[in-house]
């Protein structure tokens, strides 16, 4: 009957494995030295200590209003950009950076509703309700992909 394996002969299996890893690194590779190497940056031509640019924001096909479309009638309205980078945490949300007032005026975005400015008990706030600040409860980024499985679903105005 074999021995059952310890903790320090799998250490020694792995320790033999990563020396052989190392020693065999490089094997059939031509070592010119004397080549300068051309490094692409995927920064492009800013340099390390220079900030670029930012990169616009991609929005989706959106009809010609910019406004997609809604299944019924309370229904929260889709977002019409990608949002996967966006940091959303309970101190800071980066939604709010262009759909806040005023800040939505400069950037040229629909202001967040007033009702999400309301607490709870129905009190007016200055700032967003704790309860509404997860934008990503309620809204969504809209996608024209194709459906993972068959629906029959018809929107509201579709239903006679």
């Amino acid at each position: 009957m074999a021995a059952p394996r310890t903790g320090a002969a799998l250490a020694a299996l792995f320790a033999l494995l990563v020396g052989v890893g190392i020693t065999t690194t490089g094997v059939g590779q031509a070592q010119d030295r004397t080549a300068p190497t051309a490094v692409k940056s995927l920064r492009g031509d800013v340099g390390l200590e220079e900030l670029g640019a930012a990169p616009p924001v991609v929005k989706q096909d959106t009809p010609s209003d910019g406004m997609f479309g809604r299944a019924y009638r309370q229904q929260p309205p889709l977002i019409p950009h990608r949002i996967e980078t966006y940091q959303v945490t309970k101190d800071f949300n980066q939604c709010m950076t262009c759909h806040d007032w005023p800040a939505n005026i400069k950037a040229g975005a629909p202001k967040v509703s007033e009702t999400h400015y309301n607490d709870r008990e129905g009190n007016r706030l200055d700032k967003i309700a704790g309860t509404r600040f997860f934008c990503t409860q309620c809204h969504v980024p809209q996608l024209d992909a194709k459906p993972l499985v068959s629906s029959t679903f018809q929107n509201a105005t579709e239903v006679k």
